[in-house]
């Protein structure tokens, strides 16, 4: 046997290192078409459609999730509402669209709805609704996303897509991480 030959290295023995960053906007806009044109054959209705895409979202936030609190927050969990929602707002929305998001706010007469607003989203940048779906809003995926975000941090929670100043997600807190969060205060 030859001492000289390199042992195999996996996908695990390499760092959970940032490589290259962007994706061309194209093609993202194009996978994205092709995902909303693939559910759009297998649904009866736009609620239907923004369920599917919510769980496409949810698929990619509970793949994401691991990955970037290893990179960016070197292991720590957030155990806060606030600072996982900022987290959200900005590394997630960086990871995932190259900015942060637009807004952040809370509702005024409840303390279980947060809203994170994008006066223009990437995702739907190139999406063009028939006027048959005139109702739908394509950013239910990344709705998706930060629900599985926020539920694989232990922060269970319901995320809505809606228009409202651009798009809105509405983050609707279970109470038990209202409770927990007043009892870390």
């Amino acid at each position: 046997m030859d001492s000289s030959k390199k042992p195999r290295v996996t996908i695990l023995d390499k760092p959970a290192s940032r490589g290259k960053q962007e994706v061309s906007l194209s093609v993202f806009a194009l996978l994205f078409s092709e995902m909303i044109q693939y559910s759009q054959n297998r649904v009866r209705s736009v609620a239907e459609l923004q369920t599917k895409l919510s769980e496409f979202g949810f698929s990619v936030g509970s793949r994401v999730v691991d990955l970037l609190i290893v990179r960016e927050k070197g292991n720590k969990r957030e155990i806060k509402v606030l600072n996982i929602l900022l987290f959200i707002k900005v590394q997630l929305w960086k990871a995932l669209f190259g900015k942060e998001a637009d807004k952040l706010e809370q509702a005024s007469d409840d303390d279980k709805i947060y809203y994170i607003i994008e006066k223009e989203p990437v995702i739907s940048t190139y999406i063009c609704v028939p006027k048959d779906k005139g109702s739908l809003n394509c950013a239910a995926f990344a709705a998706g996303i930060v629900e599985a975000v926020l539920n694989f941090s232990n922060f269970p929670c319901k995320v809505t897509a809606h228009w409202h100043k651009g798009t809105t997600l509405m983050i609707k807190f279970d109470e038990s991480v209202i409770a927990r969060d007043k009892m870390v205060a």
